[in-house]
């Protein structure tokens, strides 16, 4: 039997509790794709990768989701994806995950303009777009956005200045938005991951041969497996919580950096991260 997949859902939601992602097709996305559709919810995959998204939507099983290939930058295509998808789920959802997210990785002076604009486009301008576009149909459902973050969105990071700058974004819209969005009935999350094992960590600068996991290894940090971020999704989906951590190196530096921040400077300046 070949199974037929085309853009939009295979099988509607019927009533079932639903989930709207984006960066679906790899990483942190995936994992919570099938983190949610294993426990019964129905799954809108959104990505740039229209190839991804069809890996993602069998990886899921077909009548666990629909695929929309988005753009974050793209206001319009936000309104088509979630027109789409709203059509499948009666016009709500339950939950939004505004997870897609770039890296760049150098030293400010060595990132091209290029490399600091995709950054702010689509980490900032992307999180915005979808929490307004999304407003909608998390009204609908008295659902909860939730948004992913970073711990360098605690303490800026050392050769990921720009990224640090947009994480704090996301981090300070998700406070903002979880006393604004509460007259709406919505609540809202933010999820903040210690580095975790995706494609993220392959970020480089234009020029560079130099990648984030080269420095993690020569800095001996952690790397958590990406189950973990889809756990603390699901467990934001369900709590009632601001804040979220991955991985007990994000605990840790939170209470350094609301405690202790002096020391984590001292800590950072002293890294092999900040050679040339």
């Amino acid at each position: 039997m070949i199974t037929m997949i085309r853009e939009g859902a295979v099988m509607p939601a019927n009533g079932r509790k639903s989930i709207f992602i984006t960066g679906a097709a790899s990483g942190i996305g995936l994992a919570c794709a099938k983190r949610f559709a294993s426990a019964g919810w129905f799954i809108g995959l959104s990505d740039i990768d229209k190839t991804g998204l069809k890996a993602a939507l069998l990886a899921i099983g077909p009548d666990n989701g629909s695929i929309h290939p988005l753009d974050v930058r793209d206001r319009d295509g936000w309104a088509n994806a979630l027109g789409e998808f709203g059509r499948e789920t009666g016009g709500k959802a339950d939950v939004l995950l505004n997870n897609a997210g770039v890296a760049r990785f150098g030293v400010l002076e060595d990132l091209s303009d290029a490399d600091c604009d995709i950054q702010i486009d689509v980490n900032i301008k992307g999180v915005i777009n979808g929490a307004r576009a999304g407003l909608p149909l998390l009204q609908a459902a008295g659902g909860r956005l939730i948004n992913i973050a970073s711990c360098a969105g605690l303490y800026g990071s050392p050769k990921l200045a720009v990224y640090s700058a947009t994480k704090f974004a996301v981090r300070g819209l998700s406070e903002a938005l979880d006393v604004e969005y509460a007259r709406h009935g919505v609540s809202v999350a933010c999820v903040m991951p210690w580095f975790v094992e995706t494609p993220i960590l392959n970020a480089g600068a234009s020029g560079s041969n130099e990648h984030m996991a080269d420095a993690l290894r020569a800095g001996g940090m952690e790397v958590y497996p990406v189950e973990d971020a889809a756990q603390a999704v699901w467990d934001a989906a369900h709590g009632k919580l601001l804040h979220y951590f991955v991985g007990k190196r994000a605990k840790q530096m939170r209470f350094a950096t609301s405690h202790m921040p002096n020391a984590v400077r001292k800590q950072l300046r002293s890294r092999p991260l900040l050679s040339s």
